[in-house]
C-alpha cells in the first residue's frame, strides 16, 4: 500500500507545506495532494510543491468540475504533467449543490451526466488525434447558437503522456459505479474500510461496464484519512470529530447532503439525524459531541502508535492501493512512513 500526503486547502503557509512535502518525498511518499472548495484553488499550490520536489507524484484531490470547462481542465493536465516531468494525477470531482450553484453559479444537474461527458473530452483532447468535436447533454463543441464561428480545434501542445491517470470523487452508488467505469482511480472521502460491503456492488457494476477490460486489481482506490497520533485516544479523537460533524451536519440541506447518507449506510442513521439537527440549528458544539467514537475510528486511524500500526491492515484488506494521510504534523507524517512503507 502506497502512502499520499494530502494537504488540503492552502492554510499553513507555503514554507510549511514544502517542508512537509519534501519531507514525505524523503520518506518514500508516493504523491502529494492538493484541494479546493471556495478559497485557494488546487493547481496553483500544487504547482508550487512541485517545483519544490524532484521526484513525489502530484495530484488534485480535486478539481471542481463545474469551474472549468473540460477543455481548460485537459490543458491544465497536459501543462502541469510537462511541467513535471510526467507526475501529474488529475483529481475531479463534481463537488455539492452549495458549491457549485452558490459559489460558481453553475446548476447541479445530472452529476453523472457531467462526469462521463466531461472524462470523454478530456481523454480527447489529450489524444490529440483529431480536432475535437463533442455534442453531449451538457457540453456542445463547437458550441451552436453563437456567432457561428467556432470551429474544432485540436491542442496545439503535444502532452508526455496521452493517458495521464484520472480519479474521480464519489460518494454515492451510481458515482462510485461510474468511477470505476471510466478512470483509473477512485478517490472517497470518509472511507471505512469495514464497509466494503457498501461499495462492492457499485464497484463491480462499474467494472462490468469498461471497454478496456480493465478490473479492480488495475484501479487505485485511493481514500483520504485523517491522521491524528497521539497517546490519548479520545483526544485525538476529538480532533476529527468537527470535521466530520461539518460535513455530516452542514454540507448540504435535510434530504441532500451525500455525506450524511453516506454516514446512514454505514448504520449510523440516528447519529447523523441527531449532527444534522443541530448543526442546522447552530448547536455545533453539540454536533460535534455527538459523532460516535466507533465512526471517527472506522475513517481515521488516531491514537498511539502501535494502535494505528494494528488498524492499518484493514485497509490494505480492503482493496486500498494508496492511502493518501491528511494530516499537517511532520511527526505524524514519519510516523506512516514507519509503520506502512
Amino acid at each position: 500500500m502506497r502512502l499520499g500526503l494530502n494537504f488540503g486547502y492552502w492554510g499553513s503557509g507555503p514554507s510549511d507545506n514544502i517542508t512537509l512535502a519534501q519531507e514525505a518525498e524523503r520518506l518514500g511518499y508516493d504523491s502529494l495532494w492538493t484541494a479546493e472548495a471556495y478559497g485557494s484553488d488546487a493547481v496553483t499550490p500544487l504547482v508550487w510543491l512541485a517545483a519544490k520536489t524532484e521526484r513525489i507524484k502530484v495530484g488534485t484531490a480535486i478539481m471542481q468540475m463545474p469551474a472549468r470547462t473540460p477543455a481548460m481542465t485537459a490543458m491544465t493536465a497536459a501543462t502541469v504533467d510537462l511541467l513535471t516531468n510526467g507526475r501529474f494525477l488529475l483529481g475531479i470531482g463534481a463537488s455539492g449543490p452549495q458549491v457549485v450553484e452558490g459559489w460558481h453559479g453553475v446548476v447541479y444537474g445530472k452529476i453523472l451526466t457531467r462526469t462521463r461527458e466531461y472524462v470523454e473530452i478530456v481523454r480527447e483532447i489529450l489524444k490529440r488525434e483529431r480536432p475535437l468535436e463533442y455534442h453531449g447533454e451538457y457540453y456542445n463543441i463547437p458550441v451552436e447558437g453563437g456567432t457561428g464561428l467556432g470551429k474544432p480545434l485540436k491542442l496545439i501542445v503535444h502532452p508526455r503522456r496521452a493517458d495521464i491517470p484520472i480519479y474521480v470523487a464519489a460518494i454515492g452508488p451510481k458515482n462510485v459505479a461510474l468511477a470505476a467505469e471510466i478512470a483509473e482511480g477512485w478517490l472517497p472521502v470518509f472511507f471505512s474500510p469495514w464497509r466494503m460491503d457498501a461499495f462492492r456492488s457499485s464497484l463491480e457494476e462499474g467494472f462490468a461496464r469498461r471497454a478496456d477490460g480493465k478490473t479492480i486489481d488495475d484501479f487505485d482506490i485511493a481514500p483520504t484519512v485523517s491522521i491524528i497520533v497521539g497517546d490519548d485516544v479520545d483526544a485525538c479523537r476529538m480532533k476529527v470529530k468537527p470535521h466530520l460533524a461539518l460535513y455530516i451536519g452542514g454540507m448540504g440541506a435535510k434530504g441532500k447532503n451525500f455525506y450524511n447518507e453516506l454516514a446512514c449506510r454505514y448504520g449510523y442513521e440516528a447519529a447523523a439525524a441527531r449532527i444534522q439537527e443541530l448543526y442546522l440549528t447552530g448547536k455545533k458544539e453539540e454536533a460535534i459531541a455527538s459523532v460516535p467514537d466507533d465512526l471517527v475510528d472506522e475513517v481515521a486511524l488516531c491514537g498511539p502508535r502501535e494502535r494505528i500500526r494494528d488498524k492499518l491492515a484493514a485497509w490494505s484488506d480492503a482493496g486500498v492501493k494508496t492511502l493518501i494521510c491528511a494530516t499537517g504534523d511532520i511527526n505524524s507524517i514519519r510516523t506512516m512512513a514507519e509503520i506502512a512503507l
